[in-house]
This record gives structure tokens, C-alpha cells and sequence, in this order.
């Protein structure tokens, strides 16, 4: 995590060199909105739902990138000083965001943690799993990183979660521009609505399947998401891990566990190299297929258009295959 410490220390020094416009509420310049920013994809999205067009919009973490090796740039935290809204997760891929807010003046503008939205629950380590060795430094400066990384900050890769976000955000954006408060809240109530039909596809996929077991050949950030379905699962590494190359003895168990239970489809995530899925794939003769936990997505998406609803609709139609 010591590129996180590093991000934190510069950001720091950046606040007092580029002050917030006091006295007044962060408006964007060219087109008299109120500026929003999201740390990644799905507070992205969802506020595009429920503001649309009404607001500036931005994410820092860019299309195709990886969220847990994110280093904020000085541009990036200007844009944070000066928004109206700024919505970030809070986990260990927030740890430098939790640090420059304590430095930051925030008078003029509105917070949205996340996991402060939903009832979070504990990263854990299932049979097989790797854990990460990084995890258990235990020199001082670490210490923050163990308090956040507790949870998992994957808050959002459940409909049922990522309706309250909405809520929370669009409490928020109504605080802050009661002109259109109505807008946000009918647009909330069309896109919760989404979001609740989702949710009780996923259970009817669940309820009607033979199985109730999952496997992933990567990382699993989707512990809120098993939970709500009541799914089992074996991964090689938890959500948040930094490893990418599993033991021969991860690579084994996943294999076998697929085998002996005759499970179908080997699961990879979002911009993942697929490299062990691949070989997992090969070796147990289960079908490779994308889970996608929408934490970024690629260039291509993004510029298309696509949607956490997109996301999460093809996510239905392959978690139905897995489960057969």
C-alpha cells in the first residue's frame, strides 16, 4: 500500500498550493452546473441516472484502469477540492482519499462514503483462497490501510446495495440544487425501480438453478453481491488482493473443486489477463466466462455509453449458465 502513502503525501502538499473558491457553491464555468465528481464507474453512472445532463460530471479513474493501484494526479485533486459533490468508495482503494480529506476544506462541499450508504461486511478468505502477504504488514503507517481494507469495499455489486447508493446521492444532489430536486427524485424513482427488477431477476436465476456455487479464476469482489443470492463461491484471491499469479496449489484446488462438482463455467473479472482462468479453463474443461463487477470498464464502453444496468443484465445471463 505504499503507493497509496505516496499519492496521500503529495495530495496533501497540493491542497494548500490550490484552495477551494470560498463563500460559494462549486459551479462549473462553461456551463453553470454544479460540478460531481466519482472516484469510479458506479457512482459514475449513477449519477448520470439521476442528474443527467443537470450536472458537470467526472470520474478520475480512467476507462480500463485498475482502481486498486489508482494514484490521484494534482489535477484530480483540484477537482475534488473544488466539486459540489464528491462520492468516493471508502476502502483500501480510498485509503489516499480519507487522507487528503482531512487536510481539505470541505465547508462548500457534499461527501458520499459508499460503504457509509449500506451494511458493509468483512473481506474473507474462503477454502482454497491465497491470501495476500501485503495485507499482514504490520509496521505503523500500515495501520490505516488494515482499518479500511477490514471491509469489502465492493459496495455496489449489489442491485439491492446499489439502490441505496442512489438514494444517498440523490438526497445529496437535491441538498444542493432544489431547483431541480424534483427531477433527481423522479429520476431516482425510475432508476431504483430498474435497479429492484434486477435484483429479483438475479434471486429468480438463483431460486430456479441446480447449483448455488460459483468459481472464479481471479479475484472475487463479489462477496455482496453471493451474499444477497445466498451463493457459494472458491476464488484464487480475495477483491481486493494485489496478487496476480496464484500458487500451483490455488490452481489445483479450483480445478479439482470445479471437477468434482461437475461445475460448468470458470468465472473471470473486468480487465483481467485471464491467464489463469484460461488455464483453469483448459485443464477442467469448464467454459471461461465474464463476471463483471463494474468497478471500471473499458474505453470502448465508456465512450459507447454503457451502463451499470448493462452491466448487470449480461451478468444475468452468464451467472444463468453458471448455475445450470
Amino acid at each position: 500500500m505504499k503507493q497509496h502513502y505516496i499519492a496521500a503525501a503529495a495530495a496533501i502538499a497540493l491542497i494548500a498550493l490550490f484552495p477551494a473558491c470560498e463563500g460559494k457553491k462549486p459551479i462549473d464555468a462553461n456551463t453553470g452546473a454544479i460540478t460531481v465528481v466519482t472516484t469510479n464507474f458506479p457512482p459514475y453512472d449513477f449519477v448520470r441516472a439521476v442528474a443527467g445532463d443537470t450536472v458537470q460530471l467526472s470520474m478520475l479513474l480512467p476507462p480500463a484502469s485498475e482502481s486498486h493501484s489508482f494514484e490521484p494526479t494534482p489535477r484530480d485533486i483540484i477537482a475534488i477540492q473544488n466539486s459540489a459533490l464528491f462520492i468516493y468508495g471508502g476502502g483500501e482503494s480510498d485509503t489516499w482519499v480519507d487522507r487528503i480529506l482531512e487536510y481539505m476544506d470541505t465547508t462548500n462541499m457534499k461527501i458520499i462514503r459508499m460503504m457509509d450508504a449500506v451494511d458493509v461486511v468483512e473481506e474473507e478468505i474462503v477454502e482454497g483462497m491465497e491470501d495476500d502477504e501485503d495485507e499482514h504488514e504490520a509496521d505503523e503507517t500500515a495501520e490505516h490501510d488494515h482499518e479500511a481494507a477490514a471491509y469489502d469495499e465492493h459496495v455496489w455489486t449489489s442491485p439491492q446495495n446499489a439502490a441505496r447508493i442512489v438514494r444517498a446521492i440523490t438526497d445529496a444532489l437535491c441538498a444542493i440544487d432544489g431547483a431541480n430536486a424534483a427531477l433527481f427524485r423522479q429520476n431516482a424513482k425510475d432508476y431504483t425501480a430498474q435497479l429492484d427488477a434486477l435484483d429479483k431477476e438475479f434471486q429468480a436465476v438463483v431460486d430456479g438453478a441446480r447449483r448455488k456455487t460459483i468459481v472464479f479464476g481471479d479475484r472475487f469482489p463479489f462477496r455482496y453481491f453471493a451474499d444477497r443470492y445466498g451463493l457459494s463461491y472458491y476464488a484464487a484471491f480475495p477483491g481486493c488482493s494485489t496478487e496476480t499469479e496464484p500458487s500451483a496449489a490455488t490452481v489445483a484446488f479450483l480445478i479439482n473443486k470445479i471437477k468434482v462438482e461437475n461445475i460448468p463455467v470458470i468465472f473471470h473479472i473486468e480487465l483481467s489477463n485471464e491467464k489463469m482462468a484460461d488455464a483453469i479453463s483448459e485443464a477442467a474443461g469448464a467454459k471461461k466466462l465474464l463476471l463483471h463487477s463494474a468497478h471500471n470498464i473499458s474505453k470502448k464502453d465508456f465512450e459507447r455509453g454503457v451502463t451499470y444496468a448493462d452491466i448487470m443484465r449480461d451478468n444475468i445471463t452468464n451467472l444463468r449458465e453458471a448455475l445450470r
